[in-house]
C-alpha cells in the first residue's frame, strides 16, 4: 500500500498541471458498480466513466491496484460512495485530495442525523445508503451539479439526463411498494449473509437480521450462526438469502444448522447488495437490481 500511495503522489503531482478530457469528454472515474451505473446514466455520451469495481466486488474488501493509478491521475471528476464503505480505498483518496483533486464522497452529502448508524465503521454510519431510493436520488443531483460545474456547456444535457433518470427512479419506487404490499407484514423478515439491507428495511418496513453484520470484513462465529438458527425457528422464517458479493458458505451454514434442529428454512436466492449484476443484464443497472432483489425477496417469503 505504501508503495501505491508513493506512486499516486508522484503520478498526481505530475497530472495536476495537465488535467485532459478525451474526445472533449470528461474522465470520470467510480468506485462501485452503482456509482458506475447513475453517472452513465447522468452523464450520457458527454463522460468517460470507468468504474474500478465490476460485478461482484465487494467494496469493503477491495484495495487499489497500481493499474489503478493512471485511471484515478487521469480523472477530471472522482465519485465514490464514501461513509468508509470502501476503508481500503480511503488513503489513496486522501492522498488525492491534497495533491491534486478532491474526490466526491457521495454519502457524504446526505444529512447524517437522517443515517443509520453504526460501531462497525470510521464514518460511524451504516454506508449502504443507496438502498433507499430518496438518498440515491440526492446522488444524482450531486453528479449533475459536479459534472455541470466541470462541463458547463452540456450543463442543460446532464440536467435533462438526470430529469429523465429521476422519473424512472420515481417509477421504480411505485412498482416496489406495490410488490411489497403483496406480502403480508409478518413475513417481512429478510435474513441475509451481512447487514446491506437496513435502509432497505427502514424504507419498507421489513426487519433485517444480517449474519456478519454491517461489513463483510466481520466474520461470523459460531455462536452467531446458532442464535441466529433459534431466531429462524422462532419466527418461522421460510427463506433466508445469499448475497452476489458474499461467499454463500455462511448461509449455507446457517441452513445446515436450522436443519440440524429439525427445521427447514430454503435458501430464497441471491441477492445483490454491495454489487450489481453483470453488464447487460437486468440486475447490471440500478433500476434493475433493486426490481430483481424486491421480486427475489417477495417471491421466496410468501
Amino acid at each position: 500500500m505504501k508503495k501505491l500511495i508513493t506512486i499516486l503522489v508522484i503520478f498526481a503531482c505530475f497530472s495536476c498541471k495537465n488535467e485532459t478530457k478525451s474526445n472533449g469528454k470528461l474522465n470520470v472515474v467510480t468506485t462501485t458498480t452503482m456509482i458506475t451505473d447513475l453517472v452513465e446514466n447522468i452523464g450520457g455520451e458527454f463522460v468517460n466513466v470507468q468504474g474500478l469495481m465490476g460485478s461482484g466486488v465487494d467494496p469493503h474488501l477491495y484495495k487499489a491496484s497500481e493499474g489503478d493509478v493512471t485511471k484515478l491521475v487521469e480523472a477530471n471528476v472522482i465519485f465514490y460512495n464514501g461513509l468508509h464503505l470502501e476503508g481500503k480505498l480511503v488513503e489513496v483518496f486522501e492522498k488525492m485530495g491534497s495533491a491534486t483533486k478532491t474526490p466526491i464522497a457521495l454519502g457524504e452529502e446526505l444529512d447524517k442525523n437522517t443515517l443509520i448508524g453504526s460501531d462497525y465503521f470510521a464514518s460511524n454510519y451504516d454506508p449502504h445508503v443507496w438502498f433507499d431510493i430518496e438518498y440515491f436520488k440526492q446522488f444524482a443531483k450531486k453528479v449533475t451539479q459536479v459534472l455541470s460545474e466541470k462541463n458547463p456547456e452540456n450543463t442543460d444535457n446532464f440536467k435533462a439526463n438526470e430529469a429523465k433518470y429521476l422519473a424512472q427512479l420515481d417509477e421504480l419506487q411505485k412498482n416496489i411498494k406495490a410488490t411489497i404490499e403483496t406480502l403480508p407484514k409478518e413475513k417481512r423478515i429478510l435474513v441475509t449473509a451481512h447487514d446491506a439491507f437496513n435502509y432497505f428495511g427502514k424504507a419498507y418496513n421489513f426487519e433485517v437480521v444480517g449474519l456478519q453484520g454491517i461489513s463483510t470484513a466481520t466474520e461470523a462465529g459460531v455462536q452467531d450462526v446458532q442464535q441466529l438458527s433459534a431466531f429462524i425457528i422462532e419466527k418461522q422464517i421460510k427463506a433466508i438469502f445469499v448475497e452476489s458479493s458474499v461467499p454463500k458458505r455462511t448461509i449455507e451454514a446457517l441452513q445446515a444448522s436450522v436443519k440440524s434442529k429439525g427445521h427447514e428454512v430454503e435458501i430464497g436466492g441471491t441477492l445483490y447488495s454491495d454489487a450489481l449484476g453483470s453488464t447487460g443484464t437486468l440486475e447490471g443497472s440500478y433500476i434493475g437490481m433493486f426490481e430483481y432483489n424486491v421480486n427475489t425477496i417477495v417471491n421466496a417469503l410468501k
